[in-house]
């Protein structure tokens, strides 16, 4: 019979302290639980391990070969048990996240470069993909989406408020053109289409009207899996395109792009941090998750 690897930690505890008493304390059990244990491992062993007196234990020959093998290793073992201890308490060690590509306040370089520094003791590894996955199969600690598409098992912390997809193109095409006045005439119009994947269909555009959602599918003359292409076209004059207002903010401040059906454009929950269990929350992510509250 293969002697208990708690055994072995119990024998090496007496035989660090070379007292039955001492190594229960260590443990938390009694003396007599210690004493017992030992004889189980000498027993299973076929051979004496200790020599017990009143006052005193020593190894015989056979205990200090036993305890010259199994002592470095069960040393290294409570190492690495502290160690893993310390990862519960202490914010550390590499964070992977997927992160859609038009989460656009998640990504920008001064929230994750404040977190990084705050934190650095933990490892940022962020894939920006829009393809839909099980993060915690792929091996992911979180991800960010929007809420529509999270599944509801997951815990959901809001990356910010509310957010809208808008319908753009740039002055020159506007002049160029009779701009449609609902959505059903975008069909007539050069557009500029988003697709998630090389293998993914063109994304169809979402609109409402009168508190009912409908979506239009236009017929891209131009479509791409790479957002700044895609506004660099619309200020380009290539057509109308449609996709998160935040990733057209910059060149709708600067007068570059102009909002087309903004009446059919309402505003919908935006971007969740996602994860898997409230339960054992890692330090890494929990240091994320405070970070993402106080940022906004």
């Amino acid at each position: 019979m293969s002697p208990d690897v708690n055994a072995l930690v119990v024998f090496a505890l007496v035989a660090e302290e070379r007292n039955f008493r001492a190594a229960g304390e260590r443990l938390g059990v009694s003396r007599s639980a210690v004493s017992q244990t030992i004889r189980r491992l000498e027993e299973s062993l076929g051979i004496a391990l200790m020599q017990r007196t009143t006052r005193s234990v020593s190894l015989t020959e056979a205990g200090e070969r036993l305890f010259a093998e199994v002592g470095p290793a069960i040393a290294d073992m409570r190492a690495a048990l502290d160690a893993t201890q310390a990862l519960r308490n202490r914010p550390r060690g590499q964070l992977r996240l997927a992160v859609s590509s038009i989460a656009e306040r998640f990504l920008s370089g001064p929230f994750l470069a404040a977190f990084c520094s705050a934190n650095p003791e933990i490892q940022l590894d962020v894939t920006v993909t829009d393809e839909e996955f099980d993060i915690v199969a792929e091996g992911y600690d979180a991800g960010v989406r929007l809420g529509e598409v999270i599944d509801e098992d997951m815990i959901a912390v809001p990356v910010a408020g509310e957010e809208r997809q808008l319908a753009v193109c740039s002055p020159a095409y506007r002049d160029g053109v009779d701009l449609p006045s609902h959505p059903a005439e975008l069909a007539s119009h050069r557009c500029i289409g988003w697709r998630p994947s090389p293998k993914a269909a063109p994304y169809r555009w979402e609109f409402a009207e009168n508190g009912r959602e409908f979506r239009v599918e236009v017929a891209p003359e131009i479509t791409t899996n790479d957002m700044a292409l895609m506004v660099k076209l619309a200020v380009a004059g290539a057509g109308i395109s449609f996709g998160m207002e935040e990733s057209f903010r910059p060149a709708l401040e600067r007068g570059e792009l102009i909002p087309v059906l903004e009446d059919y454009c309402p505003r919908f929950a935006g971007f969740y941090l996602y994860y898997p269990s409230r339960r054992n929350v890692a330090p890494k992510l929990r240091a994320l998750i405070d970070h993402l509250r106080r940022w906004q």
